[in-house]
């Protein structure tokens, strides 16, 4: 017998998956993760069977609900659903999907939309980390249309702005998990950050890449994603994250000068594979680490002065802005970005029902 739960089928930045309000789903996390694993298709390489589209990029579920916690409007949790194997993460938080959130809230009846634009509060339970997201609502319901074009996503679309309040060192408490901004791993200088999403930062150089690689070419070299894996896996376990051989975090990134003084390309793996574009999380990192002396992805030997700098991620598909906003007097432990900003689109695909066996409630 098949039961029907209500699915809302959305992209979000550059990533796609179904959204779920959390009732929707069983409570019990285990039973949660058999049902997104058979709504996504998952163990299988195409995901046939399923919502999935046969790549991490598209293989990623958002679950929404209302929040208990004070000031906040909805929590969400990210859960990527393994292709090829039965696994689901919820370890990563991932900013790409966290766009949809706020106009399925909205959507659904979770937060009251504004006239003009609307503001929502997000939670992120992944990483207990607070984003911002303000969309707009010129009716008092989401507007997906628009004129803003994203790198990485065909077509245009309304603007989501996303602001990062408070997302230095939620992992593991502080901004570099080791204790400094660099680590000799393995033999090469690597940077360990918790910022937005734990990263292992090497640079092109120390790998003997130019930089700018295209993901198909990086993919297709055995060796290099074997030495990323190995890298990842010693640097997680100086980071106190343990053994990561099963899970998706930290995401390794691959470093280089960009064209400008305000420009760092970047290569971020999921990690199996390299992204096609890049993960906002991911490029918050990147940003953070561009802008804090002493990481591998740094340039300057001075720091940045306070205020507000525009940083550009080079990715594959061209390029993602991140506005970081520097505090000299932050605190140690968060490193000196106070906030970091950037604008993302949503598209609301399929509104409906998904089928899955009843046994898995």
């Amino acid at each position: 017998m098949l039961k029907a739960i209500p699915c809302v089928l959305m992209r979000g930045g550059t990533s796609r998956g179904p959204f779920f309000r959390a009732d929707w789903l069983p409570p019990d996390p285990a039973r949660r993760d058999r049902v997104l694993l058979c709504a996504m298709g998952s163990p299988h390489e195409l995901q046939v069977d399923g919502l999935g589209g046969g790549h991490a990029l598209t293989s990623k579920v958002a679950i929404v609900a209302p929040s208990r916690r004070p000031g906040c409007d909805v929590d969400y949790l990210f859960a990527q659903v393994s292709v090829d194997r039965a696994a689901v993460d919820t370890r990563p938080n991932c900013g790409n999907m966290l766009s949809g959130v706020a106009p399925f809230a909205i959507d659904q009846g979770l937060v009251r939309g504004r006239r003009g634009e609307t503001r929502v509060r997000i939670f992120n339970v992944n990483t207990q980390s607070t984003i911002d997201a303000t969309v707009q609502t010129p009716d008092g319901r989401p507007e997906y249309e628009g004129d803003v074009r994203i790198d990485g996503v065909s077509g245009t679309g309304a603007p989501i702005r996303l602001d990062f309040v408070d997302a230095w060192g939620k992992t593991s408490g502080r901004l570099f998990p080791t204790g400094q901004p660099r680590d000799l791993v393995d033999g090469i200088w690597v940077t360990c950050i918790d910022a937005a999403m734990p990263l292992v930062m090497i640079t092109a150089h120390a790998l003997g890449l130019r930089g700018d690689e295209t993901p198909a070419a990086l993919d297709a070299d055995a060796g290099l994603l074997a030495r990323l894996e190995s890298l990842r896996r010693q640097a997680a376990r100086r980071m106190g994250l343990g053994e990561v051989a099963h899970s998706v975090v930290p995401k390794p990134v691959v470093v280089s000068p960009g064209a400008t003084p305000d420009e760092v390309v970047s290569r971020y793996f999921t990690p199996a594979s390299c992204h096609r574009s890049h993960a906002v999380t991911g490029a918050i990192g990147v940003a953070t680490a561009f802008v804090t002396p002493g990481t591998v992805a740094c340039p300057a030997l001075a720091a940045r002065p306070a205020g507000r700098h525009r940083i550009a991620v080079a990715h594959p598909a061209g390029r993602i802005e991140i506005d970081i906003e520097i505090d000299v007097a932050a605190a140690p432990a968060a490193g000196r970005v106070r906030a970091a900003s950037l604008i993302r689109t949503a598209r609301k695909i399929m509104d409906g029902q998904l089928y899955v066996p009843a046994v898995l409630f």
